[in-house]
């Protein structure tokens, strides 16, 4: 088994001064933690892996190819692989889970 903190993740992934810290990677899949503070702007291009965010903490808005969703703590949106998708108008600090399938890179 391997078991993972909430407030220890973010605070790694703060020391490290980075939006994305990847936590877990197995054969199948890979999860990491992302953040993007309220009014960030979202950098990243379509992955070639399945993806599934469980939002933490926070609240804004996903468009996932031509659909939109606004997303707050406990919202869950599956992306295909390879579909442009970003989260905008982030109104409070956005935390969210990321599970790659199979594993991000």
């Amino acid at each position: 088994m391997k078991a993972f903190r909430l407030d220890e993740l973010e605070a790694e992934r703060a020391a490290n001064e980075g939006a994305y810290l990847q936590f877990l990677r197995e054969r199948n899949m890979s999860v990491g933690l992302y953040a993007l503070d309220a009014g960030a702007q979202d950098p990243q291009q379509p992955h070639h892996q399945d993806e599934v965010y469980f939002v933490v903490s926070g609240r804004g808005w996903l468009t996932v190819g031509t659909e939109t969703t606004e997303v707050a703590r406990g919202s869950v949106v599956y992306v295909p692989a390879d579909v442009p998708h970003k989260f905008h108008h982030i109104s409070e600090d956005l935390r969210v889970m990321v599970v790659f399938s199979p594993p991000e890179g």
